[in-house]
Formats: structure tokens, C-alpha cells, sequence
């Protein structure tokens, strides 16, 4: 039996969510086909007076579903290649989410192998864009509800990570973005 996350989970404040999402099970269906991975990192962006976030623009198309309800998946195009999934987080109105950068596979490991043939299995999953890849997550999941399983992907509890087991830092990629928000560890690492 699949029992995802409650919304109550996401409406938190994000760097919370941020750390309490490691360990838990990104599951996907794809093709009628579980996929699923332990989450094993994550970053945390927080409103409109965060430089690093994507709300630092204000209300736009593309930042809508960040102001919406918690629990919905964000899902957003960069570099002109790539998905990248967040889970929105805070109150409604409040432009927060979190970037999942990471997963270990448990399940699906024979399709995820065969859409990440050219990679090595260490690198199926460990950063945002080859997550998504390997688990087939694009536009079409953008404001998904995360809290239910209809919409095929969600994130349930799966295993407890201590505070000895992880490591913070600054966020991957943010070379623009002025201080402090270049260095505030919002990176959540669960070591191995």
C-alpha cells in the first residue's frame, strides 16, 4: 500500500522539508511501471528575497505553482535541455520549493539503466537533470499533487537519515547570484 507524504509535510518551513526529505521514496510510474529511489539530496530555495530562487522574478507563468498549494510538484526546463523537479513547500502565497538533486534507485533499475544507457549506474541519479531523465518526469508533471498517487508521481516515508548522516552547503550552480544567497548551505547531503 502506497501512502505518500501529507501536505501538512510540505507546509513547513523549507529548509526543514529540505532536510526531512532525505530518506524518503521518490516513486514514479512509468509505463505502468514502478520506479522509485531513496532521496539522498536536495536544495532549498525560499521566496521572493531569495536571489537563488526562480520567485525573485515575482508572480510569473512560469513561478505560479512555487505561490500555490504545498505539496505540488514543480517541474521547470533549464539550460535549454534539462527538467528539473522541486517539491513547492511554506504556505499558499508563499514562493518556496524544493530542488530534489539526487536519488538512489530501488526500484526499475532495468528501465532506468536502459534511459541512462550511456551513463555509468553511479550516475543514473546523482544530480537533478539525470534524476528526471531516468525517471521519464517533464512538463506533464508540472503541478502535480505529490500527496496523492493518481497523478503517478510522489514522494512516501521510506527510511530515517540521522543528523550525523548529513552534510550541508552551499547550492550547486548559482554562479550569478550574489551573496549571500551564492553561500547559504541550503544543500542537503545524505553522506554515503
Amino acid at each position: 500500500m502506497t501512502n505518500p507524504l501529507p501536505v501538512s509535510f510540505y507546509a513547513r518551513p523549507t529548509l526543514q522539508v529540505a532536510r526531512d526529505l532525505l530518506g524518503a521514496r521518490l516513486v514514479r510510474i512509468l509505463n505502468g511501471e514502478r520506479l522509485s529511489g531513496i532521496i539522498t539530496e536536495t536544495e532549498a530555495y525560499v521566496g521572493q528575497e531569495d536571489l537563488g530562487c526562480h520567485a525573485k522574478a515575482g508572480r510569473t507563468p512560469r513561478t505560479e505553482v512555487m505561490f500555490g498549494p504545498p505539496g505540488r510538484a514543480y517541474v521547470y526546463f533549464t539550460y535549454g535541455m534539462h527538467w528539473l523537479l522541486n517539491a513547492v513547500t511554506e504556505a499558499e502565497g508563499f514562493p518556496a520549493a524544493v530542488l530534489i538533486r539526487a536519488v538512489q534507485v530501488e526500484e526499475g533499475l532495468e528501465v532506468v539503466c536502459l534511459r541512462r544507457d550511456k551513463a555509468r549506474p553511479k550516475d543514473y541519479t546523482n544530480g537533478p537533470a539525470k534524476l528526471t531523465l531516468a525517471f521519464g518526469i517533464d512538463s506533464q508533471h508540472n503541478k502535480i499533487d505529490l500527496t496523492r498517487t493518481d497523478g503517478g508521481l510522489w514522494i512516501e516515508p521510506s527510511i530515517v537519515i540521522s543528523d550525523a548522516n548529513v552534510t550541508t552547503g552551499p547550492r550547486v550552480g548559482l554562479y550569478t547570484v550574489p551573496e549571500p544567497w551564492k553561500s547559504v548551505p541550503w544543500r542537503f547531503l545524505a553522506k554515503r
